[in-house]
């Protein structure tokens, strides 16, 4: 019984002590980066950034393409569908892309940093290729 006492008044005392879930993560000078940490987190956030515009364009785009599906008889629709194989084919080719770029520094440092930079670029690229999509569209 003492035992279980005192791992409990352990587990409370590491749970008192260790970082709030709440924290926010470092806040970093993006214009004026020293360390690869900080390049490494500032392409983090740029891509944090590309990421949810893409997002935000996907729903438009397949909003279109599925208004669009709409409006055609049953035996032509299929947009919205060709939609969707054409953006799982394309997460397979970033995430193959930028693994392959991140090879050029395997092991180092810089990494991590060629992987995200590489997301960032296609992220970005295939956002106006989406909003290039719906545009014919109305969207």
């Amino acid at each position: 019984m003492k035992l279980f006492l005192g791992l409990m008044l352990c587990g409370c005392v590491l749970l008192q002590d260790g970082p709030s879930s709440a924290e926010e993560k470092p806040n970093f000078d993006c214009e004026n980066k020293n360390t690869q940490m900080e390049m490494n987190a500032c392409a983090q956030e740029e891509y944090d950034a590309a990421d949810k515009a893409l997002n935000n364009q996907w729903k438009l785009t397949r909003k279109a393409m599925a208004d669009w599906d709409k409006q055609l008889d049953a035996d032509q629709r299929g947009a919205e569908a060709a939609l969707l194989k054409g953006q799982r084919a394309w997460i397979t080719y970033r995430d193959g892309q930028c693994d392959a770029e991140g090879f050029q520094a395997r092991g180092g440092t810089l990494e991590t940093m060629f992987y995200i930079n590489c997301q960032t670029r296609l992220t970005k690229s295939r956002t106006q290729e989406l909003k290039e999509l719906a545009e014919p569209i109305g969207q």
